[in-house]
């Protein structure tokens, strides 16, 4: 019986990790800020309202995909950022909230939250990038499938936007780029 009882247990520790493995590590920007102090990584922020297609779809899609979900794990810190939420942030010195957020609204359109507004998001969803020192780099609008995302990713964990100075060479970096996420 004991036996019986260890199998189980291994078991179903092992589709606990695997499980595990299978989610982006998600925290708050109040998290990611802190833990940058201590160990200095990008942040990726997934900005997407409850109401939001298309968010959804990337959550599920891409947010979910194994190669994206190791990939983001590993080399960045991920954030989750309801864009018309009402948790209070405290970025770059400065507090943001939503002052004008409907609890009746929540899972309706409601109204923008400050750092939203701060960092000019104007569609949903939309993915923005900081570096090791909380700047942002830069906002990525709309859906993105996993190998879209994984040119973004790629790019920036190691600081190559710093050398794209022309469309021409964005088109180069496309071109050459050797895509490996699977797209489902």
């Amino acid at each position: 019986m004991k036996q019986v009882l260890l199998i189980i247990a291994v078991v179903f520790t092992a589709f606990s990790i695997q499980a595990q493995e299978k989610e982006i590590n998600w925290m708050t920007m109040d998290e990611a800020l802190s833990a940058q102090a201590k160990s200095p990584k990008k942040i990726m922020m997934d900005v997407y309202t409850k109401w939001c297609g298309p968010c959804k779809l990337l959550d599920k899609k891409t947010f979910h995909n194994e190669d994206v979900v190791a990939y983001v794990n590993e080399n960045y810190y991920a954030v989750k950022f309801n864009a018309e939420g009402n948790e209070n942030i405290n970025y770059k010195g400065q507090n943001f909230a939503n002052p004008n957020y409907d609890s009746s609204k929540a899972n309706v359109r409601n109204a923008q939250h400050e750092l939203a507004g701060a960092l000019q998001i104007t569609a949903y969803p939309t993915i923005v990038f900081f570096d090791e020192e909380g700047n942002t780099i830069a906002p990525l609008p709309g859906y993105k499938s996993p190998p879209q995302l994984e040119l973004y990713l790629k790019l920036f964990v190691n600081d190559g936007h710093k050398s794209i100075d022309s469309k021409e060479d964005w088109v180069k970096y496309q071109e050459g780029f050797d895509f490996e996420f699977k797209a489902e």
